[in-house]
């Protein structure tokens, strides 16, 4: 599995919220989705971000490259501080503590 995550740093007195809701709701629609989430820091509200969690980067390649998604990511630009910052990770075993 892997984690994908979307990120934003938000002008202030800008909602990004509404563009966020519409990425997580384009990607239930996506195979391979296992669960999505926005985010925001408790240290800098203007510091938000997507975070899912899919079956393989395959999956997550698909819905990140589709139109809709890039077409929603360019809308979010204009409520940003820079472009949106994509990132996966692969998520590693770890040991049962305990």
């Amino acid at each position: 599995m892997i984690k994908g995550i979307v990120g934003y740093k938000v002008r202030k007195g800008k909602d990004v919220q509404p563009i966020l809701l519409t990425l997580i709701s384009h990607a239930m629609q996506y195979p391979g989705l296992r669960s999505a989430e926005n985010l925001i820091s408790e240290k800098d509200g203007s510091v938000v971000a997507m975070l899912s969690t899919w079956e393989k980067f395959e999956d997550w390649r698909v819905w990140k490259e589709s139109k809709i998604t890039q077409e929603l990511l360019r809308q979010a630009e204009t409520l940003l501080m820079g472009e949106p910052r994509v990132t996966t990770y692969s998520i590693m075993p770890t040991v049962r503590l305990v």
